[in-house]
């Protein structure tokens, strides 16, 4: 029960209170409950489209983001502009490192935000109301899931921060049992479908995460967040592909 409570602790705003202490490697398996908490966020964003079905399409899905924002308490988003800060343009490893500390928004980040909720904007509303509660859903479970693969896939950049906890202590055990929970949901939301975009949502956030383990040498805190929205974008993507 530690290990859900500390993922619900880390990915959302929910007040969740753990008496017993916690050890460091109690951060690393908690990483398997990551996808259910992706469905547990997705299942209230979801049920957005079902409460408020008599307003326009435009707006139910401008609440759902709104709705994701403020559960995640926009850390994703925050990991994203910062990773677009520090990766934009031709500079070294201490330097990304050292923009992406810092706590202010730069023009990059910006502009990336602005275009990242732009294109999860139009391709949510390219996707058919009836079936909108299964794209949500799909992209919640597997973008938390995503942040488990790029905590087994790679070191960490820093020499200290809250993320070391996570990569270092990140195992195969927990990659494999989430996935498993991440690819039957996806079976049960789209049927064989599901695969085909599991497998290519895959492709895209490997892609990601070898290019920022060549840009700082692995993953900190603020590039899994990056990793999270890019899995979001590319699974409702292949979702109206498919």
């Amino acid at each position: 029960m530690q290990y859900f409570l500390i993922a619900l602790q880390f990915l959302t705003i929910f007040p969740v209170k753990i008496k017993s202490q916690i050890e460091k490697k109690s951060f690393g398996r908690s990483l398997v409950y990551f996808p259910v908490v992706g469905a547990l966020v997705g299942l209230i964003a979801a049920s957005i489209s079902l409460v408020f079905h008599f307003l326009p399409y435009l707006v139910t899905i401008a609440l759902i983001l709104i709705i994701l924002i403020v559960i995640t308490g926009g850390i994703h988003l925050d990991g994203f502009a910062d990773t677009c800060d520090g990766f934009y343009g031709s500079r070294p490893k201490e330097k990304i490192l050292e923009i992406m500390r810092d706590s202010h928004i730069g023009t990059m980040g910006v502009i990336a935000v602005v275009c990242l909720l732009l294109l999860k904007f139009t391709l949510l509303l390219s996707i058919p109301r009836e079936s909108l509660w299964k794209a949500v859903i799909a992209m919640t479970i597997f973008a938390r899931w995503s942040q488990v693969a790029a905590c087994c896939f790679s070191s960490y950049s820093r020499e200290e921060g809250k993320a070391k906890n996570f990569i270092g202590k990140a195992g195969w055990k927990e990659l494999f049992i989430g996935g498993l929970f991440t690819v039957i949901s996806l079976l049960w939301l789209m049927k064989i479908k599901g695969l085909s975009l599991f497998l290519l949502s895959v492709a895209i956030i490997s892609l990601f995460i070898t290019y920022a383990k060549r840009k700082i040498g692995g993953m900190t805190g603020d590039t899994i967040g990056a990793t999270s929205e890019i899995a979001e974008v590319a699974v409702i993507f292949f979702f109206v592909l498919l």
